[in-house]
């Protein structure tokens, strides 16, 4: 109500004083109703943030509000479709999807932000964008899913992406002085450490994100568009090289053909002291450590290599963009949010807080000094996203990259595999409900 209520004096204030200002009150005050996801930023951080924020914006208050991703997608597709309401209902607005407390601006995963401006349930930024918040500079994997077509609704905040994380012991014993720079070296080394009982790589058969980046770095695509059409690619002869050398990487360990990197999880493979490398956030440390302190002080990071060594090789970039309901009844306030939280000042500081990966890569100094995020950071700027479509959602429920890898990995034909599994792809992403 707090909104409709102001709205109503504005309206009968008006032609007394003029909106907005009133005799003796000073300058109204307006709240930006933001969801944010748990664990994106430290309360500390956010703390901080909105304390600043309403002091440079005297005509404005915050209110963050703590989402769980679980059930996100459906809250949120809520909260687009319902217009904002006048409280006649009996709505008061307190769940966040009726009346006048829904939000103002949304966190979102970077991969989702296509399906929810589909509709055209969210507010082009695209001016915004490439007059005051330089868009060209933004990382890729985080820019480009954040467009339809050729507007820009996501406003990238954070973003994450794999490094090696490996055994400083394990590479000293093996005769390993320096990381690998490219991936020949670094079949090189992992066939060094793959022997005497220890692992050279624990890499799960299934691990589709990271055959995504060996198949990005050889110039090929999960799935491409053409005039309209999507179709999968998996059977070209690019994305077929990027699978040859998930194979001759993975064959340098035990990692089980048929299962995922989180069946079982990852870290607690390697925390048992008997592999070398995994491909992980750099985040899965504090998890090994855990539950090996004996690890603390033997853990290095490196960014994947790629195919020469004058720059890193392609990766998936996770991580968050902001967007606008376009149902928004505050859009100066919204925007003004979006700005600073995106912005320099407290995107780098985000990063520094929380180890995330800044949203341009000239930002990338200010976490220089941690190893891991370092790594992840210049590994971003070769940062790609999945296929910018709302139908790539139906191809992971039902993952048929997943199968085609393990059908590889255990001796059947590459190219026919690859042929199935992009036709399972096509199919999924040109399917229309009826």
């Amino acid at each position: 109500m707090k909104r409709r209520l102001l709205a109503l004096v504005c309206v009968s204030a008006s032609l007394l004083t003029g909106c907005g200002l009133m005799p003796g009150s000073g300058t109204e005050r307006h709240t930006v109703t933001v969801w944010l996801m748990r664990n994106s930023a430290s309360q500390e951080f956010l703390d901080r943030f909105t304390e600043d924020f309403e002091r440079t914006h005297p005509d404005l208050d915050v209110d963050i509000r703590i989402q769980e991703w679980t059930g996100i997608g459906e809250k949120v597709q809520a909260a687009l479709e319902t217009a904002r309401k006048d409280g006649t209902d009996g709505t008061d607005g307190t769940d966040g999807t009726d009346g006048t407390d829904g939000p103002d601006v949304i966190e979102v995963g970077n991969t989702q932000v296509a399906q929810y401006a589909e509709g055209g349930e969210l507010l082009d930024l695209t001016l915004e964008s490439m007059r005051d918040w330089g868009r060209d500079d933004w990382l890729p994997g985080l820019a480009e899913p954040g467009k339809w077509g050729t507007q820009q609704y996501g406003i990238p905040w954070y973003a994450a992406n794999r490094v090696v994380i490996y055994r400083k012991d394990l590479f000293r014993q093996a005769g390993i002085t320096a990381p690998p720079k490219t991936r020949e070296e670094w079949l090189s080394a992992t066939e060094k450490l793959d022997t005497g009982g220890n692992q050279g790589i624990y890499l799960a058969g299934q691990d589709w994100y990271t055959l995504a980046g060996f198949i990005w770095e050889e110039g090929g695509d999960l799935a491409r568009e053409r005039n309209g059409v999507w179709r999968g690619t998996l059977d070209s002869p690019e994305a077929l090289r990027g699978m040859d050398f998930y194979r001759r990487l993975q064959a340098l360990g035990d990692g089980p053909v048929d299962a995922d990197e989180e069946h079982p999880p990852q870290a607690e493979v390697f925390a048992e002291g008997r592999v070398a490398q995994i491909v992980a956030v750099p985040g899965q440390a504090r998890a090994i450590v855990k539950q090996n302190p004996d690890l603390a002080d033997e853990l290095g990071y490196f960014s994947i290599p790629g195919r020469t060594a004058d720059r890193p090789g392609a990766v998936f970039t996770g991580g968050s963009d902001l967007v606008v309901p376009v149902n928004t009844d505050n859009r100066e306030g919204a925007v003004e949010v979006v700005a600073a939280l995106t912005g320099a000042r407290w995107n780098t500081d985000l990063a520094r807080t929380m180890n995330y990966v800044p949203n341009k890569a000239e930002l990338a100094h200010s976490v220089k000094g941690e190893e891991g995020v370092a790594a992840m950071a210049a590994g971003a700027a070769q940062g790609r996203a999945t296929p910018i479509t709302p139908e790539w959602g139906a191809v992971e429920a039902d993952n048929p990259i997943k199968e085609y890898m393990t059908r590889v990995l255990t001796g059947a034909d590459p190219a026919t595999e690859a042929e199935r599994a992009s036709r399972r792809i096509t199919e999924a992403l040109d399917f229309e409900p009826g």
